[in-house]
């Protein structure tokens, strides 16, 4: 959870806020970790006094080698946030709402809490996430681990470059961080992740040229295909999202993992931004369609397992977590299910990258 020095937050009432390292460079290994937080007073306050601890955690295991840039970002999840903190609450936190549309499925899975550990050197990434267990084993379960890898040029498994469209510069304060629309939460953050596992063989099966026009971009070169051939289900026409003549961007670090022993192929897709509904749109346009029916035809050979939304707070939250229990809050009401006759198309305009797809590593 190293502090971003790039991301300090001045918030609205005069205090200064610093955000988690969600803006943290690009590294070659990373662990994705999530579980839940097994019922009990007990446990609630083993994850509460774990929130001011994590910090200091990091920069012991950081001291063993400061160059490999370790970094360790938490969230946490609708019923979690309820259940440690309380009110107030993030305003647009809910659980994942899953999306269902033919034989695609974005499926919504149990998740408390995230940890997005980030390092050059995956033995730093290992240590860290085992010196995080060693302090809240007790208190929660595992759902998911993931250990993800930089694969040659920045490419995914299926052979395109990742992370082309992220934002750069100050551009990506703008895309991630919290404003004045949540002021008791500024410099915050949301953050969905979903675990894709690819069908490579068949993918591999097509042409070069078929490839690039599901993708929207040429393989070799990671140039964007021109509009006059590139289809309105490519990938990156349907992950793009446009408001009032904006692109409204999001931040991806997503990473390829597999076990080649046991056929398994897949992308851990990891996406940023200041308003979860950013993503939402993409993952509907991709699963529902841009109009509906004119679906993201990767999903042909990309299957979501995973699905999950958390808000990061800064750290300057984490920090001032005491142990006290709070009274927990009553269920937020969300509807967790996405209708495609419900689903509002949207112009789409250049290309955003999401899941396995065209190219989600490079913080650009």
């Amino acid at each position: 959870m190293k502090a971003d020095p790039t991301s300090a937050h001045e918030a609205v009432a005069g205090r200064r806020d610093v955000a988690q390292a969600v803006a943290a460079p690009l590294t070659r290994a990373a662990i994705f970790l999530v579980t839940t937080i097994k019922p009990g007073t007990e446990n609630r306050t083993t994850i509460r006094s774990f929130c001011g601890d994590l910090a200091a955690l990091v920069r012991a295991v950081d001291f063993r080698d400061i160059e490999a840039g370790l970094s360790c970002v938490v969230g946490f999840g609708s019923e979690a946030w309820d259940r440690l903190f309380g009110a107030p609450r993030p305003a647009n936190l809910h659980t994942f709402r899953e999306i269902r549309a033919g034989e695609r499925h974005a499926v919504s899975t149990a998740g408390d809490l995230l940890f997005h550990i980030r390092a050059k050197r995956m033995d730093l990434c290992f240590e860290m996430a085992t010196q995080i267990m060693a302090r809240i084993d007790d208190a929660v379960s595992q759902v998911d681990e993931v250990q993800g890898f930089r694969y040659f040029d920045d490419r995914d498994l299926i052979g395109f470059v990742d992370g082309t469209e992220n934002p750069r510069g100050d551009a990506i304060a703008e895309a991630v961080f919290i404003g004045e629309e949540d002021a008791a939460f500024a410099g915050g953050s949301y953050v969905i992740v979903q675990k894709y596992l690819h069908d490579v063989a068949g993918w591999n099966a097509l042409s070069t040229e078929a490839q690039e026009r599901i993708i929207g971009r040429t393989k070799l070169s990671d140039i964007e295909l021109d509009d006059s051939v590139k289809p309105t289900s490519a990938h990156n026409a349907l992950t793009t999202i446009v408001e009032d003549g904006k692109e409204i961007k999001i931040l991806r670090d997503n990473m390829p993992f597999g076990r080649a022993g046991a056929g398994e192929f897949g992308t851990y897709f990891i996406g940023y931004s200041r308003s979860p509904r950013t993503i939402e749109q993409m993952l509907e346009n991709m699963f529902i369609g841009r109009p509906p029916g004119n679906y993201d035809r990767l999903l042909d050979f990309s299957r979501a397992v995973t699905g999950s939304l958390f808000f990061v707070p800064t750290a300057t939250f984490l920090e001032n977590v005491t142990d006290e229990p709070v009274a927990i809050a009553a269920p937020s009401a969300d509807s967790s299910v996405v209708d495609p006759a419900s689903s509002i198309p949207r112009k789409s305009d250049g290309s955003l990258g999401i899941g396995s797809l065209k190219g989600d590593f490079s913080h650009e």
